[in-house]
């Protein structure tokens, strides 16, 4: 059974947050420079309180134009953040992700954010898994042929 930890480990990359007062235009520069689609929102501790996507800043931008860059995140993020545990199988997370169709999910361990998982990461993870199982039919077949 594959854990989520096993995809967040894989990422080997520094989880990007933002405080609940960083302003909007500030979180946006961090999800295009880095080329992601949203970010945790944490509190001083390091607690997740929400989640920003680009989803949330584009309906912020849709219903106040001219306020929203300037916004603290608190007022636009979605709260509490949609979370799943580090040894949650990614099966059920797959199926949580799907049911309540979020595309991300900050992940927690030991109380802490220990990274988001996204659609994308799930994809990735499952196309890889195909082209190994494909890999091995290939090998099975081929040794198959050889032995008759």
């Amino acid at each position: 059974m594959t854990l989520v930890s096993d995809l967040i480990r894989r990422k080997q990359t520094d989880v990007i947050t933002v405080q609940s007062t960083t302003d909007v235009a500030s979180t946006v520069h961090l999800l295009m420079t880095n080329s992601i689609g949203g970010v945790p929102v944490v509190s001083a501790e390091g607690v997740a309180v929400g989640f920003v996507a680009e989803r949330d800043i584009v309906k912020a931008l849709e219903s106040n134009r001219e306020q929203t860059l300037r916004l603290p995140v608190q007022q636009i993020m979605r709260h509490p953040a949609p979370t799943c545990g580090a040894e949650d199988s990614l099966r059920d997370v797959m199926a949580r992700m799907t049911r309540d169709r979020l595309r991300h999910l900050v992940v927690i361990e030991a109380g802490r954010v220990a990274g988001v998982l996204s659609v994308g990461d799930i994809v990735k993870y499952r196309l890889e898994q195909l082209e190994t199982e494909a890999g091995v039919l290939r090998d099975y077949v081929a040794a198959q042929r050889a032995a008759t």
